[in-house]
């Protein structure tokens, strides 16, 4: 444990520092500090010895040298039981800081910006911060440091009950975190110039791969109410899941986050008012439409008795119209939008359990990876983003596909790279009406489709987010009335169920593009 008395704050994220200055200044500790740090306690009455009257050493280099000094250093790495450390820092009249509070430059945010400079991003590398959090986490048995805004609260009462005393346990605690966030910040250096300078870096996986993640909350249980769980945000990122903020509702579980990730993802991806009902991070229902609510009214219309209980999407700011679609529709976990208009939030929130999120859709950005993790390792692929277009369509049947059938195709497509392999998709227009999803065999997920749809499999349009293996699917869909087939193409079996379309007059295309998703 340790007594502090003499402390050095530079921080870049001014947040709660004032507060906390204030408090350990009453309670006698001396302050040292740095430039704009230095002029914001200054400013707020807190009485401050600027770093370079300190060291006797002046700022340079426009501010990139002021800290890296042996007064400071020496002062940090001093282990106070060690006769001759003692004895040398008295010798160079180097006097002990007992705390640091750092925090660094904001690199995340800068980098993150859109067509920033390469110059603007290298001069917020931080050196000294890194520097004094790594000597004063090394010598963590003499120093406290602390890294993160949202520790003032509770050091500064601890400090305060124990009469400026912090604890071993403390401390420990504080020094892995700032070697958690010191490999981080050079992580996300690393993969800022590996991106800005390296081709290679846009086309290929990356040899060495260091995943850093920041928790953001505990949720109510994982997968299943027995598993502890919560979520992470990637420690460099700015965008994403992470900004969504919950209006209303019981707290979030596992399962919620990744349903909530499959309707955002599926929802915001349309340019039109677009509507999901997600069930088990499989759609239920999709739809699009000039009016929201009748995209959504589609959507849950598609498997009604599946929607309970789900996850709906919504690519719009909610109306009333909306919201009293979505309440009459039976109990619902979560409804996840850019916004809702008040008369729509005030009508939803009236049930207690659903939870309302937002997210702005500029915040949903994919993610350049995808990992999944299996015993032992990781796997990393490119996320699939690949995109459709009417040019890359190949008829390969007699009968051509009308305007419209190609638009609902271009919408099935859509759709179906969303779902679960095996995956078939049934459609009218811009909504779907039977899903068949996660089946062991293709004709297995297209009975299921067909079976879903009911009456609505007559003239529909079918989507496969890979080839056709046999021509038994075809017969299946003619029997239901499909009018056309999009689907990757590629199989061996080709030419069979070509055939079998021509022989039933349905109209098919292919793509050459597959999208299974396991």
């Amino acid at each position: 444990m340790i007594k502090v008395r003499r402390a050095l704050i530079s921080v870049s994220d001014k947040t709660g520092i004032l507060d906390f200055a204030r408090g350990i200044h009453a309670m006698g500790v001396e302050i040292i500090s740095t430039g704009g740090t230095a002029k914001a306690l200054r400013e707020a009455g807190i009485p401050v010895q600027e770093v370079s009257d300190y060291t006797g050493f002046p700022e340079m280099l426009d501010g990139r040298v002021k800290t890296l000094h042996p007064k400071i250093h020496g002062g940090l790495l001093a282990v106070r039981d060690n006769a001759e450390h003692m004895k040398a820092v008295a010798e160079h009249g180097i006097g002990l800081i007992d705390m640091v509070v750092v925090n660094l430059y904001p690199f995340e945010k800068v980098s993150a910006k859109k067509n920033v400079s390469l110059e603007e991003v290298i001069e917020n590398i931080d050196i000294g911060g890194p520097s004094m959090l790594r000597s004063a986490a090394k010598n963590y048995k003499s120093v406290a440091v602390v890294t993160n805004p949202a520790r003032y609260k509770d050091i500064l009462a601890e400090l305060q009950a124990n009469s400026g005393i912090l604890p071993d346990r403390t401390l420990i605690n504080l020094a892995t975190e700032v070697f958690e966030r010191t490999s981080a910040y050079d992580r996300l250096i690393a993969d800022f110039l590996n991106r800005r300078f390296s081709s290679e870096a846009f086309t290929t996986l990356p040899q060495a791969l260091s995943l850093n993640f920041t928790k953001v909350q505990d949720l109510r249980y994982g997968e299943n109410p027995h598993q502890a769980g919560a979520f992470y945000r990637d420690a460099g990122g700015v965008a994403g899941l992470v900004k969504i903020q919950q209006k209303h509702g019981k707290e979030l579980s596992f399962n919620n986050i990744l349903d909530l990730a499959a309707a955002a993802d599926i929802a915001y991806g349309f340019e039109a008012p677009a509507a999901v009902v997600i069930k088990h991070n499989n759609p239920a229902g999709v739809a699009t439409d000039k009016d929201l609510v009748k995209a959504y009214k589609n959507a849950h219309a598609c498997d009604a008795l599946s929607a309970f209980g789900g996850i709906i999407g919504l690519n719009r700011i909610v109306d009333i119209k909306t919201a009293a679609a979505i309440a009459a529709s039976g109990f619902m976990e979560c409804v996840i939008a850019p916004d809702f208009e008040p008369a729509a939030f005030e009508l939803l929130a009236q049930k207690k359990n659903v939870r309302l999120m937002t997210l702005a859709p500029d915040d949903l950005r994919k993610d350049k990876y995808d990992f999944k993790k299996v015993p032992g390792g990781l796997l990393v692929q490119d996320t699939d983003t690949r995109s459709l277009d009417v040019a890359e369509l190949k008829v390969v049947t007699r009968k051509k596909p009308t305007k419209a059938q190609i638009a609902a195709m271009l919408f099935a497509w859509q759709v179906v790279k969303t779902v679960k392999s095996n995956g078939i998709v049934l459609v009218q227009g811009t909504k779907t009406v039977g899903l068949g999803v996660g089946q062991t065999s293709r004709v297995d997920s297209a009975t299921a489709a067909i079976r879903k749809a009911g009456k609505c499999a007559q003239g529909s349009i079918m989507a496969s987010d890979a080839f056709l293996p046999k021509a038994d699917t075809v017969t299946l869909a003619a029997k239901a009335g499909v009018a056309a087939i999009i689907q990757t193409g590629g199989s061996i079996a080709d030419a069979e169920v070509i055939k079998e379309a021509d022989k039933r007059g349905i109209a098919m295309v292919v793509t050459g593009v597959r999208h299974f998703r396991h």
